[in-house]
């Protein structure tokens, strides 16, 4: 189905980050857009406010009757949905085109120039820091993000003159097998999602692939720590990143009193003075890989300054939530051991004299019986760790795999405590913290707002 012939999109699973997106995207263009999800959320009731048909009951007759015609319908689903849902049925029984919302993105990118953000961990902040950088520049974008921008208190941005477009490329499902990027970030490559690729290295080759499906003439800027340029096209440009080396990186970092400012080193254009609006340290390497892009595609040096010290962050990715001299709360969205890792030495970086606690809620038991023994060595980067029972999101429960393989490999003499999530109000209201950070990509999140009140309330 070409996108000019779509009048309708019904979308099975809406309320996903991802998936609420490109229902705006089509809402904007002007097309019906409806759709079912499992239970109501923030984001789907505020889909409902703009005007978005959202159902929460598993059940064709509540399918809007615009979207039932068969030759201008496109129904987008989510690889969480099982292929037995009714819904799911119905349209597939009835012949309708059917595309998984990495299709359809993948569609926008042979449309539009695709800034494409890839890895294992770094890719919503990345992404959402050069849609941000894009945005306020003369270049404009559209953008589909992983995460909500504080900035725009959306996942989502919309631009009707622009050319580009901003993708989180997921490599979950191998979703990002869709894409065709016109350029493309690559952060990280440390094994996820063993559930569905098994092994390590049917992982790295899943990137390998992705980096085949960048356009000719574009550009790829990959990571100095990944071998991952090998299997480009040729005409596309290979550039590296980091911290302190490469093509691209970061000289004369000063961080003090609350602020990090640096220099960018650039093939393009060397930038002074770049504040950070969201001064945490590991938006320095961040930073420099969205700058990157953006900087690839026209920014210009004033641009990059001004969107780098504008940028406010994502929802529950270094999300801080109070800071006194007294307390700090933050939340992180960080389920991932090198992901903590991260999490932990930022802290650390930025409050090298006080005491930072975790409560930390895993992700997965596939991904806890993977990884427990990393689990434990990055949570050890802690002065003090919470553990609560496994989030399981999709997953039924795997014998024998429980938060107590993580608790019990901590490193010896790290101060730990391993409560119920139910529990963790009562547990915060009872002890004193000086830097507590939420961490994890489970429900835990939706306690902060009372944990951080309770704390503000401590004498």
């Amino acid at each position: 189905m070409e996108i000019k012939d779509i009048k309708a999109v019904y979308f099975v699973g809406i309320g996903g980050i991802g998936m609420s997106a490109i229902a705006r995207y089509f809402h904007q263009q002007g097309l019906v857009v409806a759709g079912y999800d499992k239970t109501p959320s923030a984001l789907t009731r505020q889909l409902e406010r703009e005007g978005i048909e959202v159902h929460y009951e598993e059940n064709v007759d509540l399918i809007s009757e615009a979207c039932k015609d068969v030759a201008s319908t496109l129904v987008v689903y989510t690889p969480a949905i099982p292929v037995t849902h009714a819904e799911l049925v119905y349209f597939r029984d009835h012949g309708f085109e059917i595309q998984k919302r990495a299709q359809v993105l993948g569609t926008l990118t042979r449309t539009h120039k695709g800034l494409c953000f890839a890895g294992t961990h770094g890719k919503t902040s990345t992404s959402t820091m050069c849609a941000h950088l894009m945005h306020q520049s003369h270049l404009g974008c559209n953008a589909f993000l992983g995460g909500i921008s504080k900035n725009y208190g959306t996942n989502y941005i919309l631009s009707n003159t622009s050319d580009y477009v901003v993708i989180e490329a997921d490599e979950f499902d191998r979703s990002f097998h869709w894409l065709r990027p016109w350029m493309s970030v690559i952060t990280s490559t440390d094994p996820d999602h063993l559930d569905i690729y098994g092994t390590k290295e049917a992982y790295l080759e899943s990137f390998r692939h992705y980096t085949e499906l960048i356009q000719e003439g574009g550009a790829l800027v990959i990571h100095k720590d990944l071998e991952m340029k090998q299997n480009v096209q040729a005409g596309v440009t290979v550039y590296e990143y980091s911290r302190n080396e490469g093509d691209f990186h970061a000289e004369n970092i000063r961080i003090e009193k609350g602020t990090i400012v640096f220099d960018l080193v650039s093939p393009i254009e060397n930038v002074k003075d770049i504040e950070l609006g969201q001064p945490v340290p590991i938006n320095i390497e961040n930073g420099i890989a969205a700058m990157a892009l953006a900087q690839l595609n026209g920014c210009t040096a004033d641009e990059l300054r001004k969107g780098m010290q504008s940028y406010e962050g994502v929802d529950r990715r270094f999300d801080f939530k109070l800071k006194t001299d007294r307390h700090v709360v933050l939340s992180d969205y960080a389920h991932h051991p090198k992901e903590i890792i991260q999490s932990a030495k930022s802290l650390k970086e930025i409050y090298p004299n006080r005491k930072v606690t975790v409560i930390f809620q895993p992700h997965l038991y596939s991904r806890t019986n993977d990884f427990y023994m990393d689990f434990a060595d990055a949570l050890s980067h802690f002065d003090e760790v919470v553990l609560t029972e496994i989030y399981p999101a999709r997953e039924l429960p795997i014998e024998g795999v429980t938060s107590a393989l993580i608790f019990n490999n901590l490193k010896e003499g790290t101060p730990k405590e391993m409560i119920q999530k139910d529990d963790v109000l009562d547990f915060v209201a009872a002890h004193d913290f000086d830097v507590l950070v939420v961490l994890g990509a489970g429900n835990l999140d939706t306690y902060v707002p009372q944990i951080t009140e309770i704390i503000k309330n401590k004498k």
